[in-house]
């Protein structure tokens, strides 16, 4: 009996069967994250693998970002602080001596009347008396007084639209014309050349800092040129086996990647280690002011710039680095 003909398999099937075994299309953006995983982890074991230059360079970078960052925490301190004393009265006016205390309630009352003021708040001249006694240090003098040396004051909160600077100026002028007026000072004064400073020192943080992430970003460049440089032979290798530009790239942006990232990680561990050193002594300072004053580290947003900052300074140290050194290595 003759054999039966196989029929031959048809070629459109095997160049089917051909295509289904390289990667598809939706499976690239899998292998393209699993590949730069990859790398970044192996660069991080590289990196661990030379524990004592690692941490130097990452003690340098953290130390540089650790100084604006505790300027800014002082600085929103002091602003936190600052915002307390506005609880101030913006104007004290000082009555005259012969002014009791009923007719300085009787002012008080009539000041009160005033749309541009919120609140008027009389501390009779006996009150004034008791607090000043309440002080201590001055019993013996207070002793020796025959009659009560201090004027009735009238503490006086303006409206918030009548708070800005010219306005109050213009309040204080016009509560001198009063009759019953002494003096009259104007609490918030100094408050306003205060956070002028503060205005300052932020903006000179904001500068340092800018400053600093440069040193960052000449500090990681350089250490990124001396791996090229030690690297200079497996480079040469892997261009001629024909790895591309960007795989030759990739562990180095991800080792300047991972330098920023823990020397932001340093830079925030050093700052809260300050802030907590600094609580006990700052709580007992406030105590003796009769106050409470927890101070407060880098917040959430404060965090998130620093770390942000430091990668992408880190990161644009590292390609400049990387572009500026491989066509140097690139074999004759």
């Amino acid at each position: 009996m003759a054999k039966p003909k196989l029929k031959p398999k048809p070629k459109t099937a095997k160049r089917k069967a051909h295509r289904r075994s390289g990667p598809r299309l939706l499976d690239m953006p899998g292998l393209w994250a699993n590949r730069h995983l990859q790398s970044a982890v192996a660069t991080l074991g590289r990196l661990m693998r030379t524990p004592l230059p690692t941490g130097m360079t990452i003690a340098v970078i953290g130390i540089s970002l650790a100084l604006p960052a505790a300027l800014f925490v002082v600085t929103e301190n002091l602003r936190t602080m600052a915002g307390g004393w506005d609880q101030a009265a913006a104007i004290s006016l000082f009555l005259k001596q012969d002014i009791d205390d009923a007719a300085a309630a009787r002012l008080a009352e009539q000041l009160r009347a005033r749309s541009e003021l919120a609140q008027v708040h009389l501390i009779g001249r006996e009150q004034a008396l008791n607090e000043f006694r309440a002080l201590g240090g001055f019993e013996d003098a207070l002793s020796q007084l025959k009659s009560n040396p201090l004027p009735a004051v009238l503490a006086i909160y303006p409206q918030a639209a009548s708070s800005a600077p010219e306005r109050l100026q213009a309040l204080h002028d016009e509560l001198m014309t009063l009759p019953e007026a002494d003096f009259a000072r104007m609490d918030t004064l100094w408050l306003q050349r205060f956070q002028a400073i503060l205005d300052l020192a932020q903006r000179v943080v904001l500068l340092l800092g800018g400053l600093l992430g440069v040193g960052v970003l000449l500090i990681v460049g350089n250490t990124i040129r001396l791996e090229i440089l030690n690297r200079r032979i497996e480079i040469e290798i892997m261009e001629l086996v024909g790895a591309t530009g960007a795989f030759i790239r990739r562990p180095f942006l991800y080792a300047g990647a991972w330098y920023g990232l823990l020397g932001g990680l340093t830079a925030w561990f050093l700052v809260t280690i300050a802030v907590i050193l600094l609580q006990e002594p700052v709580s007992r300072l406030a105590t003796l002011y009769r106050s409470e004053f927890p101070l407060t580290g880098l917040g959430p947003l404060a965090m998130l710039v620093i770390f942000s900052g430091s990668v992408l300074f880190s990161l644009i140290g590292s390609w400049i680095a990387v572009n500026r050194h491989l066509r140097g290595a690139e074999p004759g």
